[in-house]
């Protein structure tokens, strides 16, 4: 995010490299810089002339050659774009190009979902011709600070529990992210806080069966709701991906073990525990009361038993939805 954020400020104060090689396993700021490049870097008369945008499947050697070594007309630069790169399979044919790069050329290189060999002659010569950007996947706990940064942009403001309901409920699918807060922006607008009960609404979360509400049960250990939820997820399994379930359940009760261990409480471990939100610190109160830690250690070996189970492994059952439920029971007994 840091070098994302220096690119598109660097571009707003027209500072500018002849070569961008944007790669990596996250193809969300990638698309991002580009896009930003694509619209703002020229002015619409100029774009006519000296804006061209190839695909790595329809590229080729002579292609691009041409398109970069190009002189701009009617203004000072022209910008090329490669889009999908990770298809193009000439790029290092390119190599004497970016030993010489043509000043006048913006030259994006948009490598998606890996990314280019470090050890290369090409990396290299890339690095120091150029401006290289690595696009990693968010780690879960970078995902609510996404969320709040996004939010800032649209002029959005979420209320914490809001925060922390999108981001463990859709996790670190970006792009899904920004189409969410864009959802919410429309449904509620800027004047008003977003509330879980907005993000519920708009983002089509059950208020009253979903993953969040599981955990609150089973943290009271109330074992008939435990089980309505579990059937609502059985019958309505969009939206409800088991594998996502066992994850969220396994973050709290982690919290928990924690919390036992350090034998302190949720307001005392706020930060280490990454505790966002009053639910939260009240779910966790729950099972310090209903849980001793010997019982936490055996339901955290559980998890892993049914999410290898979930995924197929020592599982030769043909009905994988009675695992949540099968489960449940042995947690709650």
């Amino acid at each position: 995010m840091t070098e994302y954020k220096k690119i598109i400020h660097d571009v707003k104060n027209k500072i500018l490299h002849p070569i961008y090689l944007l790669h990596g396993e996250e193809p969300f700021f990638i698309d991002r810089v580009a896009s930003y490049l694509e619209q703002h870097l020229l002015d619409e008369p100029e774009k006519t002339f000296n804006q061209t945008i190839i695909y790595g499947r329809d590229a080729s050697y002579q292609l691009l050659i041409d398109a970069l070594m190009r002189y701009p007309v009617m203004a000072s630069q022209q910008l090329v774009i490669l889009k999908e790169a990770q298809d193009f399979r000439e790029l290092d044919r390119l190599q004497a190009y970016f030993e010489n790069p043509m000043k006048s050329t913006v030259f994006v290189i948009c490598y998606k979902y890996k990314t280019i060999d470090k050890r290369s002659r090409l990396f290299k010569l890339l690095s120091a011709k150029g401006v290289v950007m690595q696009s990693n996947k968010l780690y879960d706990n970078q995902v609510p600070a996404f969320i709040e940064e996004v939010a800032r942009e649209m002029k959005l403001t979420l209320t914490p529990d809001a925060v922390t309901m999108m981001s463990e409920y859709i996790g670190n699918n970006l792009s899904q992210i920004v189409h969410e807060l864009e959802k919410l922006k429309v449904g509620v607008g800027v004047q008003e806080p977003v509330q879980p009960d907005h993000v519920a609404r708009l983002i089509g979360i059950s208020r009253e069966f979903n993953v969040f509400e599981l955990t609150r049960a089973l943290a009271r250990r109330d074992k008939r709701q435990v089980f309505r939820i579990i059937k609502y997820f059985e019958t309505h399994p969009k939206g409800n991906d088991p594998v996502m379930i066992l994850a969220m359940l396994y973050a709290f009760f982690s919290k928990a073990l924690v919390l036992q261990a350090e034998n302190k409480t949720p307001e005392e471990m706020r930060g280490q525990l990454q505790i966002r939100s009053r639910f939260m610190e009240e779910d966790l109160k729950n099972y310090r009361k209903h849980y001793r830690p010997q019982e936490i250690t055996k339901i955290m070996h559980l998890l892993h038993e049914y999410d290898l189970k979930i995924k197929g492994v020592d599982y030769a059952g043909t009905d994988k939805s009675v695992l949540l439920t099968e489960l449940a029971y042995r947690i709650l007994n």
